[in-house]
Parts: structure tokens; C-alpha cells; sequence
């Protein structure tokens, strides 16, 4: 792999998506900064995650492809959800159901084939690894089948949430690529002290973080909305 003209651009990519990923959620939601860091977030993952998923064909890592899958499949759905300004649904949502069922399948199999293997593993993975893509994939192919039977997403909290919580996984993918798979690369310190550990799960913190977030602040727009009710008028003295 370290011969490939490929793994710079991988390398590049992660550390960019990871940067970008991390200050599209400091950023205030719809302001400038947050949609400038997000393009160079979906930009730098659809990069990293293409080559990944390249070398990893090349090399057979056969592993590694679904990791790469999950992200692209991740990026692109939650980058189309943020696009849309109207609810509808198209092709594409079709075959990005085909394809999340796709990857569930797949990693179920490769699950059971870890679990009854000799040493445990399938492809150097154990079965937590792949039963985690699998949940990821499994809600994933809920909220898209949702998604057709309601015809779309209107502009509001769900369409919000359903790009939120896929970046954010997309973004979890490159953190744990990074800082939980090479953990060798990094000075002792960082390992013993459990930061490399925080800045891999960083990313699920602040996703629920935002998500309590929002639905608080659609709760609380739907209380200043909701009309007092109508005072009865005051009772007139009888006039004598």
C-alpha cells in the first residue's frame, strides 16, 4: 500500500475530513462557516473514502471495503438530505436503499463468518467490528425506507437530524481510522492519558449533543406557538 500514488491523497483526505468534519459542528448551524466546512468536510471524505475503498480492493482488504462504503454511502445521503429544499424522492433514493441493504447483508454474513472461524476473526476483523456497520446500515435502511414512504422530507428538524446524525457518523468513521486503528503513530502520552480515545468518539458526543439540541428547540418553538387560551370576560355589575 505504501507504494501506491493513492494513500497520500487517503491520508490527505482523512485528516482534512477530520479538521472540516469537526468545525462544521462547532459552527452554528446554516451560518457561513458552517457550510464552508462542511463542503470542504464532503469534498475531503468523498476523497478519503474512494481511495480507501480502492486500496483496500487492490490489496485485498476485503475488511476495509465496507468501512469505505459506509462512508461514502453516509457522506452522499446526508449531503443530498442538506441539498433538498423540497420534500421528494427520486432514483437516487432508491438506490441508495439498494445499496445500504446491500452492505447489511454483507456484514451479517461476514459477522457469523467471524464467530464460527478458528481464530475468531474474518478478514482480520472480529464480529463486533462488522456487527457495528451492520446497526449503522440497519438504521440507516430504516430511515431510508421511511424516507420513500413518506415521499421526502419537508425542511425542519427530521431533515435536519437525518443529515446530522450521518455526517457525524461519516465524520466517526474518519476520527476512528485515525486515531483508534493507527494509535501507534501517536507519542505514548496520548494513548496512556485516553485522548486519542475522546477525539475518536468526539464525534458521537457532539452529534448527540446537537440532536438534543434541536428537538429541545423544536419543542420550545412549538410552546411560544401554541395560543393562550382566550380569557372569559370579566363579569359586568348588575346595574341597580
Amino acid at each position: 500500500m505504501l507504494s501506491s500514488p493513492l494513500l497520500p491523497v487517503h491520508i490527505a483526505g482523512g485528516i482534512t475530513g477530520v479538521v472540516s468534519g469537526a468545525a462544521a459542528l462547532i459552527y452554528r448551524k446554516g451560518s457561513r462557516g458552517h457550510v464552508l466546512a462542511g463542503r470542504v468536510f464532503v469534498g475531503a471524505m468523498l476523497a478519503m473514502a474512494s481511495t480507501g475503498v480502492y486500496l483496500a480492493v487492490t490489496r485485498s482488504k476485503t475488511g476495509d471495503i465496507f468501512g469505505g462504503v459506509l462512508a461514502l454511502y453516509l457522506v452522499v445521503t446526508a449531503w443530498i438530505t442538506a441539498r433538498r429544499r423540497e420534500p421528494k424522492i427520486g432514483n437516487f433514493d432508491f438506490a441508495a436503499l439498494f445499496v445500504v441493504l446491500a452492505l447489511l447483508a454483507a456484514t451479517i454474513t461476514l459477522a457469523v463468518q467471524a464467530a464460527n472461524s478458528p481464530d475468531g476473526t474474518r478478514f482480520g476483523y472480529e464480529p463486533g467490528v462488522y456487527i457495528f456497520l451492520g446497526s449503522i446500515a440497519l438504521i440507516s435502511a430504516v430511515g431510508d425506507v421511511r424516507l420513500l414512504l413518506r415521499r421526502g422530507l419537508a425542511a425542519g428538524t427530521q431533515r435536519i437530524a437525518r443529515h446530522l446524525w450521518r455526517m457525524c457518523f461519516a465524520l466517526f468513521i474518519a476520527s476512528a481510522s485515525i486515531f483508534l486503528a493507527r494509535q501507534r503513530v501517536f507519542p505514548a502520552i496520548l494513548r496512556t492519558t485516553g485522548v486519542l480515545a475522546l477525539l475518536t468518539y468526539l464525534p458521537l458526543i457532539l452529534m448527540v449533543f446537537w440532536l438534543v439540541r434541536i428537538r429541545m428547540k423544536k419543542h420550545a418553538l412549538r410552546f411560544r406557538a401554541a395560543p393562550w387560551p382566550a380569557q372569559p370576560p370579566a363579569d359586568r355589575p348588575s346595574e341597580a
